[in-house]
């Protein structure tokens, strides 16, 4: 069993119609994650025998009609905890650490008898854009094994892109869903901040970090996000608006006419591959032809997103990670002589250069005689960048842009140098910033790697982005290609 020819429809109506029951479904995930992943590396920890309990008792107790994601294997980005079952956030810090509750997704997505089959890789902590920092392995591309699957949400991206699940959920602090659908050719929505509780994620920066989904197409992520979002009481960050039925309008969707659409000058500048850029100007092309206009916009601060991004984010993840300390939960040191050498080694050996890195840039923009410097001065830099795309959406519907300047490049390339690695996030970084919604998909190829194109809207809009993102993919075979896993594209 893959899932490259089946999406949550189609599954859900052949286990309605018992052609296949949800035992069946998990077992047959399981043997293809087993065939598949040790090429990939996108796993790093499966519950098998739980996964069948749980499926057979979907199956004893029947699956309806409204039950449109009963029965359904999907796996969670290793952030989200779990209750009873291992939560590692690619950390050594939490190497052997079993939470007590699980996140709010978490359980939206057990009430509605979603199947959990494991937890995917990651960069430690959602702290980089390759999952090459992960503590425990390094998950690779889909399309390319020699090529980084993009971070920090690697490992769900190549899993479903790789057909081992139909979808999973991933984090975005900075484009860590984006980034990732878009190099393994699959659809990821980062929604807006407060649409989807946070409630179970471990924190990497509280103000950006936003859940979100993925899989192969537009239809199902609009059906997996209205399963995962709205308010919660653990998480007052969470927005009381409404949650649509996403996905109840797209099959009628079948042209943009009137919408206007923004691309900015800044998404195509010096930087930005030529493929990359053709294939956006190309995808502008066709929702012109669909009725659409396209304007060509600017967002002139664009350029300090990402320093102050990770000034922000770092100060955020300094303060979060206070609690890996080596006391409460974790990673403790052995021959400590005191209680500072607990705190010391346990934080030393348990956590990896790039995580130590953020602390400590953290750590300096937050210390006296710094803070104005440079926190505050990031804080108002993030209000102005949020400024621009207020002016933009107010007279279009949404903006258009490649969600990285590459597609995907070689591991072990740019791992070792974090400037490059941080300029990469430059057209995603921004969105998280100003707290809108992002979504990602695929918008063509270079030499038989994905391009992936990135459809941001106004706050709580989520439905146009998936209108928008639906009729391109109808129109367009991109969606369709399958990697030829093991060998190059």
């Amino acid at each position: 069993m893959n899932y490259f020819k089946s999406d949550l429809a189609s599954l859900h109506a052949d286990l309605v119609a018992k052609k296949i029951s949800s035992k069946e479904l998990t077992q047959a995930t399981f043997d293809n994650i087993k065939a598949t992943d040790p090429k990939i590396s996108a796993f790093l920890h499966l519950n098998e025998d739980q996964a069948l309990a749980q499926a057979e008792k979907i199956d004893q107790a029947g699956i309806s009609d409204d039950q449109p994601l009963a029965g359904i294997p999907l796996a969670f980005k290793d952030n989200l905890v779990t209750k009873d079952e291992p939560t590692t956030a690619g950390s050594k810090i939490l190497e052997n650490f079993k939470p007590v509750y699980d996140a709010t997704v978490v359980q939206k997505l057990n009430a509605a008898k979603m199947v959990a089959v494991g937890k995917t890789n990651l960069d430690e902590f959602a702290m980089g854009g390759s999952t090459e920092n992960s503590a425990f392995k390094t998950t690779k591309n889909a399309w390319d094994q020699t090529k980084v699957p993009g971070g920090s949400s690697g490992g769900s991206a190549a899993a479903v892109a790789s057909g081992m699940v139909p979808a999973a959920l991933g984090s975005d602090t900075g484009g860590s869903i984006r980034q990732p659908a878009a190099f393994n050719g699959v659809v990821g929505m980062k929604p807006t901040y407060g649409r989807v509780s946070r409630w179970g994620l471990i924190a990497f920066g509280s103000s950006l970090d936003e859940i979100g989904t993925m899989t192969r197409g537009v239809k199902d992520n609009a059906t997996m996000l209205s399963a995962i979002a709205g308010h919660d009481a653990h998480d007052l960050t969470t927005s009381t608006q409404p949650v649509p039925n996403f996905a109840a309008d797209l099959t009628a969707a079948t042209n943009v006419k009137g919408l206007r659409i923004g691309l900015p000058k800044e998404f195509l500048a010096e930087g930005v591959n030529d493929d990359v850029k053709q294939a956006i100007l190309a995808a502008a092309d066709t929702y012109r032809k669909l009725g659409a206009t396209v304007d060509e916009v600017s967002l002139p601060h664009n350029k300090y997103g990402v320093a102050a991004y990770y000034i922000i984010s770092s100060s955020e993840a300094s303060s979060n990670l206070q609690r890996f300390d080596g006391i409460r939960y974790g990673y403790r040191a052995n021959d400590v002589k005191s209680l500072d050498d607990v705190y010391v080694k346990s934080r030393s050996e348990g956590f990896g250069p790039e995580v130590k890195r953020r602390i400590m840039l953290g750590t300096f923009s937050l210390s006296a005689g710094f803070y104005d410097a440079y926190f505050l001065k990031a804080a108002k830099v993030r209000t102005v960048i949020l400024n621009d795309f207020k002016a933009i959406l107010k007279d279009h519907d949404f903006i258009l842009g490649p969600v990285a300047p590459t597609t995907a490049y070689n591991i072990g390339s740019e791992v070792t140098d974090p400037m490059t690695m941080y300029m990469n996030d430059i057209l995603t970084i921004p969105v998280n910033l100003a707290g809108l919604p992002g979504l990602s998909l695929p918008a063509g190829f270079s030499q038989g790697l994905p391009i992936g194109m990135q459809l941001i809207g106004r706050p709580f809009d989520e439905s146009t982005l998936y209108k928008a993102g639906y009729v391109f993919e109808q129109n367009t075979e991109f969606h369709n290609q399958i990697p030829t896993l093991g060998g190059q594209n």
